[in-house]
């Protein structure tokens, strides 16, 4: 939920004659295991990028909380004008705030231009582009829509982040079984 007031000025003072009579606190909670995941995928050299409509100031103090590496490095991405503008962006930062989904896709293709594997994870119908668009994306299964479900290539059926790290282990796994699989095939025959 957000407040505004038509009223407010440049430095965000209260009108005259207004007197605040409370303060609320509202903060978003960092699961558990979030810090261990980061750091998985940046041990694995995983460039992570956190993405979100919110204020660019917001998402940066809270992924830094997460445990995100350069999480002080965020744009606002309505400064984002040209395909040259975007292409620095995503090279340089790690925290984008105030993104349109059809941002969210171009960042993915700015990714893909860079020659990055980009994998993508979202939840509602403004990451179905991105989520199509990626090389792999992967939707929540419980609170994601429809829609982001139909775009995604995986499915995450228990909306837990930290279960990518188990699919990235397993599909490494499959993949050393095949290769040991065909080298004995292959030593077989000759």
């Amino acid at each position: 939920v957000r407040a505004h007031s038509p009223n407010l000025n440049q430095e965000n003072e209260l009108p005259a004659g207004l007197k605040p009579v409370a303060l609320f606190m509202i903060t978003d909670i960092i699961r558990d295991n979030a810090p261990e995941t980061l750091a998985f995928f940046k041990d694995q050299c995983v460039d992570l990028k956190v993405i979100s409509g919110d204020d660019p100031v917001t998402v940066s103090a809270i992924a830094k909380k997460a445990g995100l590496e350069n999480a002080d490095r965020y744009i606002d991405a309505t400064t984002i004008t040209t395909p040259e503008d975007m292409e620095r962006a995503v090279a340089e930062c790690s925290v984008f705030g105030r993104v349109t989904p059809q941002q969210k896709k171009e960042m993915v293709l700015a990714l893909q231009k860079q020659k990055h594997t980009v994998a993508m994870t979202g939840d509602g119908v403004n990451d179905a582009p991105a989520l199509k668009q990626a090389d792999v994306g992967v939707a929540m299964g419980i609170t994601g829509t429809e829609v982001s479900k139909d775009a995604a290539a995986m499915i995450l059926t228990d909306d837990n982040f930290a279960t990518i790290v188990k699919a990235v282990k397993n599909g490494r796994n499959i993949y050393e079984n095949i290769k040991k699989a065909i080298l004995f095939l292959l030593s077989g025959s000759l």
